[in-house]
Protein backbone atom coordinates (compact mmCIF):
# COMPACT_ATOMS: atom_id res chain seq x y z
CA UNK A 1 0.00 0.00 0.00
CA UNK A 2 1.33 3.43 -0.91
CA UNK A 3 2.22 5.39 2.25
CA UNK A 4 0.11 8.44 2.99
CA UNK A 5 1.55 11.92 3.43
CA UNK A 6 0.96 11.56 7.15
CA UNK A 7 2.91 8.30 7.46
CA UNK A 8 5.81 9.74 5.45
CA UNK A 9 5.97 12.73 7.80
CA UNK A 10 6.02 10.42 10.78
CA UNK A 11 9.06 8.47 9.60
CA UNK A 12 11.09 11.24 7.95
CA UNK A 13 12.93 13.70 10.20
CA UNK A 14 12.01 17.33 9.96
CA UNK A 15 14.50 19.65 8.30
CA UNK A 16 14.95 21.52 11.56
CA UNK A 17 15.87 18.27 13.31
CA UNK A 18 18.45 17.48 10.63
CA UNK A 19 19.98 20.93 11.05
CA UNK A 20 20.11 20.49 14.83
CA UNK A 21 21.78 17.10 14.43
CA UNK A 22 24.37 18.48 12.02
CA UNK A 23 25.04 21.37 14.41
CA UNK A 24 25.53 18.94 17.30
CA UNK A 25 28.00 16.85 15.30
CA UNK A 26 29.95 19.96 14.34
CA UNK A 27 30.03 21.33 17.89
CA UNK A 28 31.38 18.01 19.18
CA UNK A 29 34.19 18.21 16.61
CA UNK A 30 35.09 21.72 17.78
CA UNK A 31 35.56 20.54 21.38
CA UNK A 32 38.71 18.60 20.58
CA UNK A 33 42.05 19.31 18.87
CA UNK A 34 42.69 20.77 16.38
CA UNK A 35 40.14 23.36 17.57
CA UNK A 36 40.06 22.62 21.31
CA UNK A 37 37.14 24.91 22.19
CA UNK A 38 36.43 22.91 25.35
CA UNK A 39 33.61 25.09 26.80
CA UNK A 40 31.46 23.94 23.87
CA UNK A 41 31.28 20.58 25.63
CA UNK A 42 28.64 22.19 27.89
CA UNK A 43 26.24 22.64 24.95
CA UNK A 44 27.45 20.41 22.08
CA UNK A 45 25.07 17.48 22.63
CA UNK A 46 21.98 19.62 23.40
CA UNK A 47 20.96 20.26 19.74
CA UNK A 48 20.85 16.52 19.04
CA UNK A 49 18.72 15.95 22.15
CA UNK A 50 16.31 18.68 21.07
CA UNK A 51 16.01 16.97 17.69
CA UNK A 52 15.33 13.64 19.41
CA UNK A 53 12.60 15.22 21.54
CA UNK A 54 10.95 16.72 18.43
CA UNK A 55 10.73 13.43 16.55
CA UNK A 56 8.07 10.84 17.41
CA UNK A 57 9.36 8.26 14.95
CA UNK A 58 12.19 5.95 15.97
CA UNK A 59 13.26 5.84 12.33
CA UNK A 60 13.49 9.63 12.17
CA UNK A 61 15.53 9.72 15.37
CA UNK A 62 17.81 7.07 13.92
CA UNK A 63 18.51 9.30 10.92
CA UNK A 64 19.23 12.45 12.96
CA UNK A 65 21.47 10.50 15.34
CA UNK A 66 23.33 8.87 12.47
CA UNK A 67 23.90 12.26 10.86
CA UNK A 68 25.32 13.75 14.08
CA UNK A 69 27.49 10.71 14.71
CA UNK A 70 28.86 10.54 11.17
CA UNK A 71 29.78 14.24 11.23
CA UNK A 72 31.48 13.85 14.59
CA UNK A 73 33.59 10.83 13.68
CA UNK A 74 34.47 12.21 10.24
CA UNK A 75 35.49 15.55 11.74
CA UNK A 76 37.50 14.23 14.67
CA UNK A 77 39.17 11.32 12.87
CA UNK A 78 39.67 13.02 9.49
CA UNK A 79 43.32 11.94 9.67
CA UNK A 80 42.35 8.31 8.98
CA UNK A 81 42.05 9.12 5.29
CA UNK A 82 45.65 10.31 5.06
CA UNK A 83 46.93 7.33 7.06
CA UNK A 84 45.24 4.94 4.65
CA UNK A 85 46.29 6.89 1.55
CA UNK A 86 49.86 7.84 2.48
CA UNK A 87 50.97 4.81 4.48
CA UNK A 88 48.62 1.94 3.65
CA UNK A 89 49.29 2.29 -0.07
CA UNK A 90 45.63 2.81 -0.99
CA UNK A 91 44.52 5.00 -3.86
CA UNK A 92 42.58 8.15 -3.06
CA UNK A 93 39.36 6.34 -3.96
CA UNK A 94 40.19 3.31 -1.83
CA UNK A 95 41.25 5.42 1.16
CA UNK A 96 38.13 7.54 0.78
CA UNK A 97 35.94 4.43 0.72
CA UNK A 98 37.55 3.04 3.88
CA UNK A 99 37.23 6.40 5.62
CA UNK A 100 33.56 6.74 4.64
CA UNK A 101 32.84 3.21 5.84
CA UNK A 102 34.54 4.09 9.13
CA UNK A 103 32.60 7.22 10.01
CA UNK A 104 29.29 5.85 8.76
CA UNK A 105 29.74 2.73 10.90
CA UNK A 106 30.80 4.70 13.98
CA UNK A 107 27.86 7.04 13.48
CA UNK A 108 25.52 4.14 14.19
CA UNK A 109 26.27 4.48 17.91
CA UNK A 110 24.60 7.89 18.07
CA UNK A 111 21.84 6.61 15.78
CA UNK A 112 20.86 3.89 18.25
CA UNK A 113 21.37 6.26 21.20
CA UNK A 114 18.94 8.72 19.58
CA UNK A 115 16.26 6.04 19.19
CA UNK A 116 16.48 5.39 22.93
CA UNK A 117 16.87 9.03 23.99
CA UNK A 118 13.66 10.27 22.33
CA UNK A 119 11.17 8.61 24.73
CA UNK A 120 13.43 9.36 27.70
CA UNK A 121 13.42 13.07 26.85
CA UNK A 122 9.66 13.12 27.49
CA UNK A 123 10.02 12.01 31.11
CA UNK A 124 10.35 14.30 34.12
CA UNK A 125 13.51 12.38 34.98
CA UNK A 126 15.00 12.86 31.52
CA UNK A 127 18.13 14.60 32.79
CA UNK A 128 19.67 11.68 34.72
CA UNK A 129 18.21 9.02 32.40
CA UNK A 130 19.56 10.45 29.15
CA UNK A 131 22.92 11.32 30.73
CA UNK A 132 23.33 7.75 32.00
CA UNK A 133 22.39 6.42 28.57
CA UNK A 134 24.92 8.68 26.87
CA UNK A 135 27.72 7.38 29.08
CA UNK A 136 26.60 3.78 28.58
CA UNK A 137 26.94 4.16 24.82
CA UNK A 138 30.34 5.82 25.24
CA UNK A 139 31.48 2.80 27.22
CA UNK A 140 30.50 0.45 24.39
CA UNK A 141 33.14 1.85 22.04
CA UNK A 142 36.03 0.25 23.92
CA UNK A 143 34.55 -3.20 23.32
CA UNK A 144 33.59 -2.78 19.65
CA UNK A 145 36.39 -2.33 17.10
CA UNK A 146 37.72 1.21 17.61
CA UNK A 147 37.53 3.79 20.38
CA UNK A 148 38.98 7.27 20.61
CA UNK A 149 37.83 10.52 22.25
CA UNK A 150 34.89 10.72 24.65
CA UNK A 151 32.93 13.74 25.88
CA UNK A 152 34.67 13.50 29.25
CA UNK A 153 38.09 14.05 27.64
CA UNK A 154 37.13 17.71 27.29
CA UNK A 155 36.47 17.82 31.04
CA UNK A 156 40.16 17.57 31.90
CA UNK A 157 40.58 21.25 30.96
CA UNK A 158 37.34 22.52 32.52
CA UNK A 159 36.90 23.70 36.12
CA UNK A 160 35.95 21.14 38.79
CA UNK A 161 35.35 18.18 36.45
CA UNK A 162 38.88 16.70 36.76
CA UNK A 163 38.11 16.05 40.43
CA UNK A 164 35.69 13.30 39.38
CA UNK A 165 38.05 11.16 37.29
CA UNK A 166 40.04 9.56 40.17
CA UNK A 167 36.72 8.25 41.51
CA UNK A 168 34.76 7.41 38.35
CA UNK A 169 37.26 7.32 35.51
CA UNK A 170 36.43 9.36 32.44
CA UNK A 171 32.75 8.49 32.85
CA UNK A 172 32.28 10.96 35.72
CA UNK A 173 33.30 14.00 33.64
CA UNK A 174 31.26 12.59 30.75
CA UNK A 175 28.09 12.22 32.81
CA UNK A 176 28.52 15.69 34.33
CA UNK A 177 28.76 17.26 30.88
CA UNK A 178 25.87 15.12 29.64
CA UNK A 179 23.69 16.24 32.58
CA UNK A 180 24.27 19.88 31.65
CA UNK A 181 23.51 19.23 27.99
CA UNK A 182 20.28 17.36 28.75
CA UNK A 183 19.20 20.08 31.17
CA UNK A 184 19.70 22.72 28.47
CA UNK A 185 17.69 20.67 25.97
CA UNK A 186 14.87 20.16 28.49
CA UNK A 187 14.72 23.90 29.17
CA UNK A 188 14.44 24.67 25.45
CA UNK A 189 11.93 21.91 24.66
CA UNK A 190 9.49 22.41 27.53
CA UNK A 191 10.94 25.01 29.92
CA UNK A 192 10.96 22.42 32.69
CA UNK A 193 12.70 24.50 35.34
CA UNK A 194 11.59 22.16 38.12
CA UNK A 195 13.48 19.35 36.48
CA UNK A 196 16.75 21.21 37.01
CA UNK A 197 16.75 19.76 40.51
CA UNK A 198 18.44 16.75 38.89
CA UNK A 199 21.55 18.92 38.50
CA UNK A 200 21.92 19.29 42.26
CA UNK A 201 24.43 16.38 42.59
CA UNK A 202 26.91 18.54 40.65
CA UNK A 203 27.22 20.68 43.78
CA UNK A 204 29.23 17.81 45.26
CA UNK A 205 32.05 18.68 42.86
CA UNK A 206 32.98 21.56 45.17
CA UNK A 207 33.59 19.09 48.00
CA UNK A 208 35.80 16.63 46.13
CA UNK A 209 39.57 16.80 46.74
CA UNK A 210 41.49 19.30 44.65
CA UNK A 211 44.73 17.99 43.11
CA UNK A 212 47.78 19.74 44.56
CA UNK A 213 49.53 22.36 42.46
CA UNK A 214 52.68 20.19 42.39
CA UNK A 215 53.52 16.56 43.14
CA UNK A 216 56.80 15.24 44.59
CA UNK A 217 59.19 14.60 41.70
CA UNK A 218 62.46 13.24 43.03
CA UNK A 219 63.44 11.06 40.06
CA UNK A 220 64.70 11.81 36.56
CA UNK A 221 63.67 10.04 33.36
CA UNK A 222 65.44 10.43 30.04
CA UNK A 223 62.96 10.29 27.14
CA UNK A 224 64.42 9.83 23.65
CA UNK A 225 62.70 11.23 20.55
CA UNK A 226 64.61 9.98 17.45
CA UNK A 227 62.32 11.54 14.80
CA UNK A 228 62.44 8.65 12.32
CA UNK A 229 59.95 9.20 9.52
CA UNK A 230 58.10 6.09 8.27
CA UNK A 231 59.09 6.93 4.70
CA UNK A 232 62.68 6.03 5.58
CA UNK A 233 61.56 2.39 5.60
CA UNK A 234 59.57 2.57 2.39
CA UNK A 235 62.07 3.61 -0.20
CA UNK A 236 64.63 0.84 0.07
CA UNK A 237 66.92 3.01 2.17
CA UNK A 238 66.78 0.94 5.36
CA UNK A 239 69.69 -1.47 5.40
CA UNK A 240 72.31 -2.74 7.81
CA UNK A 241 74.39 0.42 7.53
CA UNK A 242 71.45 2.72 8.26
CA UNK A 243 70.36 0.46 11.11
CA UNK A 244 73.81 0.69 12.71
CA UNK A 245 73.86 4.46 12.25
CA UNK A 246 70.45 4.73 13.86
CA UNK A 247 71.52 2.68 16.90
CA UNK A 248 74.58 4.90 17.32
CA UNK A 249 72.31 7.93 17.27
CA UNK A 250 69.98 6.34 19.85
CA UNK A 251 72.96 5.56 22.08
CA UNK A 252 74.20 9.14 21.85
CA UNK A 253 70.77 10.51 22.79
CA UNK A 254 70.37 7.96 25.58
CA UNK A 255 73.63 8.96 27.23
CA UNK A 256 72.36 12.52 27.60
CA UNK A 257 74.24 15.40 29.15
CA UNK A 258 73.37 14.73 32.80
CA UNK A 259 76.15 14.02 35.25
CA UNK A 260 74.15 11.44 37.20
CA UNK A 261 72.41 8.45 35.59
CA UNK A 262 68.61 8.76 35.38
CA UNK A 263 66.13 6.40 37.00
CA UNK A 264 64.89 5.33 33.55
CA UNK A 265 65.80 5.72 29.89
CA UNK A 266 62.78 5.40 27.62
CA UNK A 267 62.77 4.81 23.87
CA UNK A 268 59.54 5.20 21.87
CA UNK A 269 57.60 2.73 19.83
CA UNK A 270 58.85 3.29 16.29
CA UNK A 271 59.08 1.43 13.00
CA UNK A 272 62.71 0.33 13.24
CA UNK A 273 63.00 -3.46 12.74
CA UNK A 274 64.35 -4.51 16.13
CA UNK A 275 64.21 -8.20 17.10
CA UNK A 276 65.73 -8.55 20.56
CA UNK A 277 65.22 -12.29 21.04
CA UNK A 278 66.19 -13.23 17.46
CA UNK A 279 69.20 -10.94 17.07
CA UNK A 280 72.20 -11.73 19.24
CA UNK A 281 74.08 -8.61 18.16
CA UNK A 282 71.15 -6.37 19.07
CA UNK A 283 70.81 -8.08 22.47
CA UNK A 284 74.47 -7.49 23.20
CA UNK A 285 74.20 -3.91 22.01
CA UNK A 286 71.28 -3.11 24.34
CA UNK A 287 73.00 -4.86 27.25
CA UNK A 288 76.17 -2.81 26.85
CA UNK A 289 74.25 0.41 26.37
CA UNK A 290 72.25 -0.10 29.59
CA UNK A 291 75.50 -0.74 31.49
CA UNK A 292 77.08 2.33 29.95
CA UNK A 293 74.09 4.58 30.71
CA UNK A 294 73.76 3.11 34.19
CA UNK A 295 69.98 2.89 34.09
CA UNK A 296 67.20 0.55 32.96
CA UNK A 297 66.18 1.08 29.32
CA UNK A 298 62.61 0.58 28.12
CA UNK A 299 62.41 -0.05 24.37
CA UNK A 300 60.27 -1.51 21.62
CA UNK A 301 60.96 -4.84 19.91
CA UNK A 302 59.18 -7.34 17.70
CA UNK A 303 59.05 -10.60 19.63
CA UNK A 304 57.47 -13.99 18.95
CA UNK A 305 54.65 -15.85 20.63
CA UNK A 306 51.06 -16.95 20.14
CA UNK A 307 50.14 -20.25 18.44
CA UNK A 308 53.31 -22.16 17.66
CA UNK A 309 55.40 -19.46 19.32
CA UNK A 310 56.12 -17.76 15.97
CA UNK A 311 53.48 -15.04 15.75
CA UNK A 312 54.91 -11.47 15.83
CA UNK A 313 54.20 -9.49 19.00
CA UNK A 314 54.54 -5.71 19.41
CA UNK A 315 56.48 -5.71 22.68
CA UNK A 316 57.98 -3.40 25.29
CA UNK A 317 61.15 -4.77 26.86
CA UNK A 318 63.08 -3.59 29.91
CA UNK A 319 66.82 -4.18 30.29
CA UNK A 320 68.26 -3.19 33.67
CA UNK A 321 71.44 -1.23 34.42
CA UNK A 322 73.37 -4.52 34.53
CA UNK A 323 72.33 -5.40 30.98
CA UNK A 324 69.87 -8.11 32.05
CA UNK A 325 66.44 -8.52 30.53
CA UNK A 326 63.87 -7.82 33.24
CA UNK A 327 60.56 -8.15 31.44
CA UNK A 328 58.60 -8.31 28.22
CA UNK A 329 55.09 -6.93 27.79
CA UNK A 330 53.30 -7.52 24.49
CA UNK A 331 50.60 -5.17 23.30
CA UNK A 332 47.14 -6.53 24.07
CA UNK A 333 44.97 -3.96 22.26
CA UNK A 334 46.00 -3.83 18.61
CA UNK A 335 45.29 -1.02 16.14
CA UNK A 336 42.75 -1.87 13.41
CA UNK A 337 44.34 -1.49 9.95
CA UNK A 338 47.72 -0.89 11.58
CA UNK A 339 48.65 -4.03 13.49
CA UNK A 340 45.84 -6.20 12.26
CA UNK A 341 43.54 -5.78 9.29
CA UNK A 342 39.92 -6.80 9.89
CA UNK A 343 38.27 -9.19 7.49
CA UNK A 344 37.45 -8.69 4.62
CA UNK A 345 39.84 -5.75 4.17
CA UNK A 346 42.88 -7.97 4.77
CA UNK A 347 42.68 -9.16 1.17
CA UNK A 348 43.48 -5.81 -0.43
CA UNK A 349 45.07 -3.42 2.08
CA UNK A 350 48.86 -3.20 2.02
CA UNK A 351 50.82 -3.06 5.20
CA UNK A 352 51.00 0.25 7.03
CA UNK A 353 53.87 -0.75 9.29
CA UNK A 354 56.37 -3.58 9.23
CA UNK A 355 54.41 -6.77 9.95
CA UNK A 356 51.12 -4.83 10.00
CA UNK A 357 48.15 -7.09 9.65
CA UNK A 358 50.15 -9.96 11.17
CA UNK A 359 50.59 -8.96 14.81
CA UNK A 360 49.20 -11.21 17.51
CA UNK A 361 47.83 -9.69 20.76
CA UNK A 362 49.67 -10.22 24.03
CA UNK A 363 48.09 -12.34 26.73
CA UNK A 364 48.77 -10.57 30.03
CA UNK A 365 49.61 -7.36 31.83
CA UNK A 366 53.23 -7.16 33.02
CA UNK A 367 54.47 -4.89 35.81
CA UNK A 368 58.26 -4.60 35.98
CA UNK A 369 60.43 -4.39 39.11
CA UNK A 370 63.32 -2.00 38.47
CA UNK A 371 65.42 -0.04 40.94
CA UNK A 372 63.16 -0.99 43.84
CA UNK A 373 60.04 0.36 42.12
CA UNK A 374 57.30 -1.04 39.89
CA UNK A 375 56.72 0.20 36.34
CA UNK A 376 53.74 -0.31 34.03
CA UNK A 377 54.48 0.12 30.31
CA UNK A 378 51.74 0.18 27.71
CA UNK A 379 52.12 0.77 23.99
CA UNK A 380 50.74 3.58 21.85
CA UNK A 381 47.00 3.15 21.08
CA UNK A 382 46.48 1.22 24.32
CA UNK A 383 46.18 4.59 26.07
CA UNK A 384 42.56 4.80 24.90
CA UNK A 385 41.57 1.71 26.93
CA UNK A 386 41.06 2.91 30.50
CA UNK A 387 40.40 -0.61 31.76
CA UNK A 388 43.75 -1.77 30.37
CA UNK A 389 45.85 1.09 31.76
CA UNK A 390 44.09 0.81 35.10
CA UNK A 391 45.12 -2.85 35.32
CA UNK A 392 48.83 -1.90 35.42
CA UNK A 393 48.29 0.36 38.42
CA UNK A 394 45.96 -2.10 40.15
CA UNK A 395 48.75 -4.68 39.90
CA UNK A 396 51.23 -2.36 41.56
CA UNK A 397 52.69 0.04 39.00
CA UNK A 398 54.04 3.15 40.75
CA UNK A 399 54.65 4.99 37.48
CA UNK A 400 53.16 4.58 34.00
CA UNK A 401 55.17 4.58 30.78
CA UNK A 402 53.60 4.97 27.35
CA UNK A 403 55.86 4.28 24.36
CA UNK A 404 54.20 5.53 21.21
CA UNK A 405 54.69 6.21 17.52
CA UNK A 406 52.38 8.93 16.21
CA UNK A 407 54.33 9.39 12.97
CA UNK A 408 51.45 7.90 10.99
CA UNK A 409 49.31 10.90 11.96
CA UNK A 410 51.58 13.30 10.09
CA UNK A 411 50.92 16.90 11.11
CA UNK A 412 47.26 16.28 11.86
CA UNK A 413 45.49 16.91 15.15
CA UNK A 414 45.59 13.19 15.99
CA UNK A 415 48.84 13.46 17.96
CA UNK A 416 47.29 16.20 20.15
CA UNK A 417 44.14 14.11 20.57
CA UNK A 418 46.28 11.13 21.61
CA UNK A 419 48.06 13.22 24.24
CA UNK A 420 44.70 14.45 25.58
CA UNK A 421 43.61 10.83 26.01
CA UNK A 422 46.85 9.90 27.81
CA UNK A 423 46.37 12.80 30.22
CA UNK A 424 43.06 11.31 31.37
CA UNK A 425 44.73 7.94 32.09
CA UNK A 426 47.25 9.68 34.38
CA UNK A 427 44.46 11.56 36.18
CA UNK A 428 42.24 8.49 36.66
CA UNK A 429 45.01 6.53 38.35
CA UNK A 430 46.88 9.45 39.96
CA UNK A 431 50.19 8.38 38.43
CA UNK A 432 53.02 10.12 36.67
CA UNK A 433 52.91 9.12 33.01
CA UNK A 434 56.13 9.21 30.98
CA UNK A 435 55.30 9.32 27.28
CA UNK A 436 58.12 8.75 24.77
CA UNK A 437 57.19 9.12 21.10
CA UNK A 438 59.02 8.78 17.81
CA UNK A 439 58.50 12.35 16.57
CA UNK A 440 56.21 13.93 19.17
CA UNK A 441 54.48 14.69 21.36
CA UNK A 442 57.03 13.37 23.91
CA UNK A 443 55.71 14.47 27.30
CA UNK A 444 55.72 13.97 31.04
CA UNK A 445 52.24 14.10 32.59
CA UNK A 446 51.73 14.58 36.32
CA UNK A 447 49.16 12.65 38.44
CA UNK A 448 46.61 15.45 37.92
CA UNK A 449 46.72 14.99 34.15
CA UNK A 450 48.80 18.13 33.56
CA UNK A 451 51.68 18.18 31.07
CA UNK A 452 54.71 19.16 33.13
CA UNK A 453 57.29 18.91 30.31
CA UNK A 454 57.31 18.16 26.59
CA UNK A 455 59.48 18.23 23.48
CA UNK A 456 58.67 20.00 20.20
CA UNK A 457 57.43 17.66 17.50
CA UNK A 458 59.34 16.70 14.35
CA UNK A 459 62.82 17.14 15.74
CA UNK A 460 65.41 14.75 17.09
CA UNK A 461 65.86 15.43 20.79
CA UNK A 462 66.11 14.00 24.29
CA UNK A 463 64.38 15.24 27.43
CA UNK A 464 65.48 14.76 31.03
CA UNK A 465 62.39 15.38 33.14
CA UNK A 466 61.43 14.96 36.75
CA UNK A 467 58.81 12.50 37.96
CA UNK A 468 57.90 10.56 41.08
CA UNK A 469 56.72 7.13 42.18
CA UNK A 470 53.30 6.82 43.87
CA UNK A 471 51.80 3.86 45.68
CA UNK A 472 48.30 4.91 46.77
CA UNK A 473 45.33 3.76 44.70
CA UNK A 474 42.47 5.96 43.55
CA UNK A 475 38.87 4.84 43.94
CA UNK A 476 38.77 4.19 40.19
CA UNK A 477 41.91 2.05 40.31
CA UNK A 478 40.52 -0.01 43.19
CA UNK A 479 37.07 -0.63 41.77
CA UNK A 480 37.47 -0.19 38.02
CA UNK A 481 34.50 0.69 35.83
CA UNK A 482 31.95 0.65 38.64
CA UNK A 483 30.51 3.98 37.55
CA UNK A 484 29.98 2.80 33.97
CA UNK A 485 28.18 -0.27 35.34
CA UNK A 486 25.99 1.99 37.50
CA UNK A 487 25.14 4.18 34.51
CA UNK A 488 24.34 1.14 32.37
CA UNK A 489 22.01 -0.23 35.07
CA UNK A 490 20.31 3.15 35.50
CA UNK A 491 19.93 3.51 31.74
CA UNK A 492 18.40 0.06 31.35
CA UNK A 493 15.97 0.71 34.19
CA UNK A 494 14.98 4.08 32.69
CA UNK A 495 14.40 2.52 29.27
CA UNK A 496 12.20 -0.23 30.71
CA UNK A 497 10.17 2.20 32.80
CA UNK A 498 9.78 4.55 29.84
CA UNK A 499 8.53 1.72 27.62
CA UNK A 500 6.09 0.66 30.32
CA UNK A 501 4.74 4.19 30.69
CA UNK A 502 4.42 4.51 26.92
CA UNK A 503 2.47 1.24 26.80
CA UNK A 504 0.09 2.44 29.52
CA UNK A 505 -0.47 5.74 27.73
CA UNK A 506 -1.43 3.92 24.55
CA UNK A 507 -3.90 1.72 26.45
CA UNK A 508 -5.53 4.74 28.01
CA UNK A 509 -5.97 6.32 24.59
Amino acid sequence: MKPTARSEKEVRPQNTSLLLAALSGLLQVLIFPRFGITPLALVAVAPLLIACAREDSARARFVVGWLAGAIYWAGVCYWIYDVMHSYAGLSAVGAGAIFAAFFLAKGLYLAVFSIVAGPLMRQTWAIPAVAATWVSFEGLHQYLAFTWLQLGNAGIDLPLLPRLAPFTGIYGPSVALALINVALAVLIVRRGFRELVWLSPLVLLFFLPTPPAAFPAAETARLVQPNIHPDELREGRWNYTRHAQHLERMAYLSEGADAAPPALVIWPEYPVPAYYSDDEKFREYMSQLAIQVGAPIIFNSIERGGPGGRQPLNSALVVNEHGELLSQYSKMFLVPFGEFVPWPFSHFIDKITLEAGNFFPGAEVVVTEAGGHRIGTFICYESVFLRGVREFVYRGAEVLVNISNDSWYGRSAARHQHLLIARMRALENSRWLLRATNDGITSVIDPAGRVSASLPSFEQNVMSARFGYRGELTWFTRFGQWFLTLCAAASLAAILVSRRLGYLEKREK
